[in-house]
């Protein structure tokens, strides 16, 4: 089978029209909020930073905070990436020893909201999810009429938890810079002709993540295709839900009973050497994915903590979301899990292609 890493993934809502409209027209429309997995503990040898930024890379601004407290990159944590053209609060750690230097930190898109003691570094996934106020502009007229038959079935059977378009890079550069690496290719060079610095950890981290979130999505785009989106396949790895353990699908009517009821989800592969495998029909069709690809797991190996490996759920939940119709357009109100995407969502409202700059989640 055919094997295209920016396949436009399907719809769980194709037959419904959508509202259209434009996102992100100034920062202040596209609103994401940290929902932090602790709060710090008042003790520690890291400082536990509530940052607010505007209009700012997630790269960029992880620089900034290192720059301006005079620390390493390396030395910064945070539980995740934000989108660049927004305004976003999020936790940010940093070693204690910088405190007499955080009043270097406010100013030029970046503030400091509160101050905090912990034990350990942030670590990527520290969070619980994250919380989005959205502005839609320029929406169709009968946008508040639209909203009710999406948003219903979204509340119901929540979406296809595909990684959005922000993840790949402008015009797909990063991914197909992390699959170049796996295969042991030549990296292709950039839209402006330059050669990626592979130095940079954080590109080579990036095109690393890259390459499997496409591998997933592809993964994704065939299950939703087949019509299975909604049913467990002997073999699955289910996860429990909203965070759990994971194991395989040996009695399927009875893990089919436990999905519908929202206590465990299926997942797919974030392929690596540490991926737990599925088993029977359901490695058929992840093995499929590799092969198509042309990689094998191998093709993993040398890449360290880059390429570790892990599952992601099939489907994600959004039971919170609400939409208002204002003079300026149409707001809607949601919370997503953990590495869950907006535009993914929005593209399911709006039924528009939604270009990435940067990552989210």
């Amino acid at each position: 089978m055919s094997f295209d890493p920016l396949e436009a993934p399907p719809l769980l809502t194709a037959d419904l029209p959508g509202i259209g409209g434009r996102i992100k027209q100034t920062p202040e429309d596209f609103e994401v909020e940290e929902i932090p997995a602790y709060e710090p503990s008042g003790s520690g040898d890291f400082l536990y930073l509530w940052m607010q930024k505007r209009d700012m890379g997630a790269e960029y601004f992880v620089r900034q905070v290192a720059q301006r407290l005079g620390i390493a990159f390396g030395e910064v944590g945070t539980a995740g990436l934000k989108d660049r053209h927004a305004v976003t609060r999020q936790m940010v750690s940093v070693p204690a020893r910088a405190v007499n230097r955080l009043n270097d930190l406010a100013g030029n898109g970046i503030e400091v909201l509160k101050v905090g003691r912990h034990g350990n570094k942030l670590r990527p996934g520290h969070l619980r999810g994250n919380r989005f106020h959205v502005l839609i502009r320029g929406a169709e007229p009968r946008a508040a009429e639209l909203l009710v038959p999406i948003l219903d079935r979204l509340r119901r059977l929540g979406f296809p938890n595909f990684y959005g378009g922000q993840r790949f890079g402008r015009e797909g550069e990063t991914v197909l810079l992390g699959l170049a690496l796996l295969k042991g290719d030549e990296p292709p060079f950039s839209r402006d002709g330059r050669k990626p610095n592979l130095r940079n950890p954080f590109l080579k981290k990036l095109a690393m993540s890259a390459a499997q979130a496409a591998l997933f999505n592809v993964y994704l785009c065939r299950r939703t295709k087949d019509g299975l989106l909604r049913t467990v396949l002997f073999g699955d790895v289910m996860c429990k839900l909203p965070v759990g353990g994971m194991f395989l699908v040996e009695e399927v009517a009875r893990e089919q009973e436990r999905f519908d009821n929202r206590e465990i989800v299926h997942s797919g592969p974030i392929f690596g050497k540490k991926t737990f495998p599925a088993a029977g029909s359901a490695a058929d069709r992840e093995g499929a994915v590799l092969q198509d690809a042309g990689l094998t797991l191998a093709s993993f190996k040398g890449f360290g903590r880059l390429a570790q490996g892990t599952r992601r759920h099939n489907l994600a939940y959004v039971a919170d979301i609400n939409a208002t119709v204002e003079s300026e357009g149409t707001r809607l109100r949601f919370t997503l899990p953990p590495g869950s995407y907006a535009t993914v969502l929005l593209q399911e409202i709006m039924k528009k292609t939604i270009p990435g700059d940067d990552e989210e989640s």
